[in-house]
Parts: C-alpha cells; structure tokens; sequence
C-alpha cells in the first residue's frame, strides 16, 4: 500500500528520467569521442571513391545517394576529431606516435581530396574543390612530417611484426588523392601551367616510391614471420588499393597533359609506370581473396563490424574507378566490364559495411536504455559499454 511519502518520491524519479538519459547520451557519445580510431575518415573516402566510380559507370541516382550523404559524414567526422582533440588531448597525442594507429591520421588527408573531387566532378564546384585541395595539402604536411618523425624518434619501438600492417600504405593513398585533386583544380589556376604539372607530377612519383619502400616491408612481415588470422586486419586491402589509386593519379595526369612540354617529354615514362601500378594492383587481388578465404573460412575468424573494414570498401572502388580511367587514356575498351564488375562488388561492400555500422549504433542505443532501465530501478548511476574499434 502506497504511503503519503511514496507520491513526491515517484514524482521526483519522473522529472529526473529525462535527466538520466540526456547524461547517459552524453557519456555513451563521450566514450566513443575518446576511442575514435584515427582511420575513421576511411568512411568518407570510401563513400566517395564508391560515388565517384558509380558516376562514371552511370549509376547516377547512387551517385547522387552517396554524395548526399558524405557531405554531412565528412563534417561530422571532423566535429568528433577536434572535440577529441580537446575534450581528450591526452589520448589524442598518444594516436600520433602510435605505430598501430598513427597512419590512420593520413585517412583525413585522403577523404578530404576525395571530397573535393566530388565536389568538382559530380557538382562542378570548383572554388568548393580548390578549398578541399588546400586543406589536403596542408594536412598532408602536417601528417607525414609529424608522424614520422615522431615515430622515428620514439624511444620505445615495437617488432616490426606488431608494428607495421597495410594501414601504413596509407601514406600513399594521401599522397597520390593529393595529386588527383592537385591535377583537376591546379592547371587552370595557376599562371604556370609546367610549374602546376611539375608539382602535381612530383607528388605522384614521391606516392610511388613510399608504396615500393613501404610494401617491401609489408611483404617480407608477410611471409617471414608468423602470421595468425587476428594479424590481417581490415586495412590489409589497402595494399592493392595504394596502387590502384597510383593508376588513377596516373591516368589523371596522362588527361590533363595536353600541349604541356614537360608531361609530354615524360609521357612514356608516366604511361609505363601507371601500367606497372595497375598490373601490380590486379595481382594483390587473388592473392588478397585468398588470403580472405584463410582468415575467415579456414581458421574461421569471428566476422564482425570494424571502423577499419571502410579500408576494405575503399580500394574495391578506386580499382574500379582506376580501371575505367586507365581504359579511356590507354585507348583499351575491353577493360570497362572489370570497371563494371568492381563497381558492384564495391556497392554490395559499402551496404554491407554501412549496415554493420548501423547496426552497431542501434546495438549501443538499445544496450543505453536498456542500462538507463536497469539503474533506474536499481539507483545505480548508468554506465554503458562502447567499444573503442566503434
């Protein structure tokens, strides 16, 4: 039976829910701020390289789809980075010096040029697009010459079995979406059109040499050190996806060439070379499908949602997208139908993987009401559980 002091003690307990859960919301979104992994900008890039790809291939309305919904990823993203910067300094700097999850700091560099090439090829944005390159360029600088420096300089190193892994082929995929964007937006804005050339064409050749130095070490971890199904993470696709990017960059300058002396004197070396990235991007894929097949059905890998899988999606788009271009400037029709099929394979990963990221949220948002439930009617204050791979 209900006393008279039962009554303003429920009332209190209502007016307080509502506190409960914005407080619960608050600390469930602050956790996940905190173990953001430094890759997540994969999302974006592979969102837009999947758009990107879709729009050559005439899938228009998908192309649009995703357009739409990058923009706002893409500045979400950057909201959650710098709210982690500040809120969270500490665990921030520590990313930076981080063998393992440095490199995913060059994915802000990447997804920030492949923006900006939707923004000049879907919408002819190119004041928008010259932005983008600008802010990429600087981010590249600031990336490449803080990381690596700094783990050079780190007192404390791992083997280089627990060290490096494909994500670190990032760098490259930075430095060639830099002269992507730098050869869309570049030529017709600066006085000296050889001068913007030589620029853009420097970077791409400075993206080939860290892929060769870089993927010999990838290689030998490969095969000279043991190797267990938890060591191929996600980004391991990247090692096709660096050079399949490296064949765009190409095909990019062997288009914007025109009646320029000095991509001209160079144009055998550039159309040989972007030869050899695509070849060696074809042969990563078998070799990479099997090594899929290892992981997940010989050793049966537990299959479940990573931030890192968008480096999965991404490389399947960009050799799509690369194949088709490389089959326009090397005059070779027969290879639109592998641009076809990759398209697919790429759209079917990207729902896949965006379903495993909502599907992930929801999870979150379920198991928070679920605790908010629970200590309502315990007392206990709410304490939810967000995995730092979220």
């Amino acid at each position: 039976m209900l006393t008279t002091t039962d009554a303003p003690s429920g009332d209190v307990a209502e007016r307080a829910a509502p506190q409960r859960r914005r407080a619960a919301a608050r600390e469930c979104l602050a956790r996940w701020i905190a173990g953001m992994h430094p890759a997540y900008f994969a999302m974006p890039m592979a969102t837009g390289i999947v758009s990107i790809a879709s729009h050559l291939l005439g899938l228009r309305e998908v192309s649009t789809i995703l357009f739409a919904l990058n923009v706002p990823l893409y500045c979400g993203l950057w909201a959650a980075t710098l709210a982690r910067a500040i809120v969270f300094p500490e665990r921030f700097r520590l990313d930076w010096s981080s063998h393992q999850r440095a490199p995913g700091f060059f994915t802000t560099v990447a997804a920030t040029c492949v923006v900006g090439t939707q923004f000049d090829l879907l919408r002819g944005a190119r004041e928008v697009a010259l932005a983008l390159f600008c802010l990429g360029l600087i981010l590249w600088i600031a990336c490449t010459y803080t990381i690596f420096v700094l783990l050079s300089t780190r007192e404390e190193k791992p083997t280089l079995a627990e060290g490096i892994n494909g994500g670190w082929l990032l760098a490259v995929v930075a430095t060639q979406a830099v002269a992507i964007l730098g050869c869309r937006v570049l030529p017709g804005r600066v006085a000296d059109r050889d001068a913007a050339l030589f620029f853009v064409a420097s970077f791409w050749l400075c993206g080939g040499m860290l892929y060769i130095w870089m993927i010999s070490l990838i290689f030998y971890r490969y095969t000279f050190f043991k190797f267990m199904p938890s060591d191929l993470m996600p980004p391991y696709w990247i090692n096709m996806g660096a050079v399949a990017i490296s064949t765009l960059a190409g095909t990019t300058l062997i288009d914007v060439a025109g009646d320029s002396s000095l991509v001209r004197s160079i144009l055998p070396f550039v159309k040989g070379f972007t030869m050899l990235y695509w070849a060696t991007a074809t042969w990563w894929i078998p070799m990479l499908l099997g090594l899929g097949i290892w992981r997940y059905v010989v050793r049966r890998f537990r299959l479940e949602y990573d931030p890192l899988y968008w480096g999965l999606v991404f490389p399947l788009g960009m050799y799509s997208v690369c194949t088709f271009r490389l089959a326009q400037v090397m005059e070779v029709p027969s290879l639109l139908w592998v641009a076809r099929a990759f398209v697919t394979a790429a759209i079917a990963a990207w729902v896949l993987t965006f379903l495993g990221f909502a599907a992930r949220v929801v999870l979150v948002v379920l198991l928070a009401l679920r605790s908010i439930a629970r200590g309502r009617a315990s007392g206990a204050p709410f304490r939810p559980t967000f995995g730092e791979s979220t």
